[in-house]
């Protein structure tokens, strides 16, 4: 981590490495790229390996890897859904572990002209990549019910219908444009900060951000197409930021697992726990989530929400369990 920058340092890393074990040899898919810190870390360790990242500008990490490890590194610039497809125009099947690390980047954060955050002026956008509908999209053209539906489900703002009343009535003036902006309007309808110590703006801004990149839907398909890719005894390792991100990776590991009984693909209902467990297609690595280090949140603040959690492959078939 010595020779990446503070503000790019990876999270959790080694906790990471820690699941994953012996890497010399080993095709391991990094879906979440970004400045390629854990990229270079199990390159380091010997591993053959495949980085995802929808966006674009991570050019300049993917090339400065490309010369350090010649032959051993290659980038596909599609989301982490897609792993199936990128993977397949590569020539793999199949691999020994997956890991994401899930949700924005401190150097996409650190952009102000991405717009991910309230804390520097920027134009609203906060796309990971440049297609789809941006954030501005979403509060100048969704009728407020939708914009106050997208703040409460992907933000847990319990105000925010007061949050939705304020920006309609704010666009009708005049559109928003900049972050700094629909931060304003935000910080005045939940009145001010008062003290807090969190911004008040924090749940609106993840919330838009969220919608924008479909980020949980994202992350629903990709677990459910780690399975069909990982090798028997391959490890599926995820980083979350946010109760949202955890409650999915949680309950889809303990289903998979065998764990609980549920109505997903992995745990129908009519089957029994005991034959549940016995044809799921994953084991538990970490039977509860792993937080970040002291020593490492006080290195890096971002890493005090983090969760790690990991399953290993099993040789159950996958796909629906009948």
């Amino acid at each position: 981590m010595s020779d990446v920058a503070p503000a790019h340092l990876s999270v959790m890393l080694p906790e990471v490495l820690t699941v994953l074990g012996n890497l010399d040899g080993k095709l391991i898919v990094d879906g979440t790229f970004g400045a390629g810190g854990y990229s270079r870390a199990f390159l380091r360790g010997g591993a053959h390996v495949v980085a995802f990242d929808r966006d674009a500008r991570v050019r300049p990490f993917v090339e400065a890897l490309n010369q350090e490890f010649p032959g051993r590194f290659q980038w596909v610039n599609r989301c982490f859904s897609e792993m199936a497809e990128g993977l397949a125009e590569l020539g793999h099947a199949s691999c020994d572990a997956i890991v994401l690390d899930i949700g924005v980047s401190s150097m996409q954060l650190d952009e102000a002209e991405r717009g991910f955050s309230f804390m520097r002026d920027g134009p609203l956008d906060m796309r990971m990549s440049v297609e789809g509908r941006s954030a501005a999209d979403i509060v100048n053209d969704d009728d407020k019910d939708d914009i106050a539906h997208i703040i409460w489900l992907y933000g847990e703002e319990h105000k925010s219908r007061a949050i939705a009343s304020a920006i309609v009535r704010r666009r009708e003036a005049q559109p928003f444009a900049r972050t700094l902006d629909l931060a304003e309007v935000v910080e005045r309808a939940l009145g001010g900060r008062r003290g807090a110590p969190v911004h008040p703006a924090t749940r609106t801004f993840q919330a838009l951000r969220i919608a924008v990149n479909d980020e949980l839907g994202e992350l629903e398909r990709v677990l459910e197409i780690a399975q069909t890719l990982l090798k028997p005894d391959g490890v599926l390792a995820v980083v979350t930021f946010h109760s949202l991100e955890d409650r999915i990776v949680k309950n889809f590991f303990n289903e998979g697992s065998g764990k609980v009984v549920g109505g997903s693909r992995f745990s129908p209902q009519n089957l029994a726990p005991q034959k549940m467990a016995a044809r799921a297609p994953y084991t538990l690595i970490t039977p509860k989530a792993v937080k970040a280090s002291d020593a490492e949140i006080a290195v890096n603040p971002r890493s005090r929400s983090a969760k790690l959690r990991a399953v290993r492959r099993i040789s159950a078939p996958a796909g629906v369990v009948t």
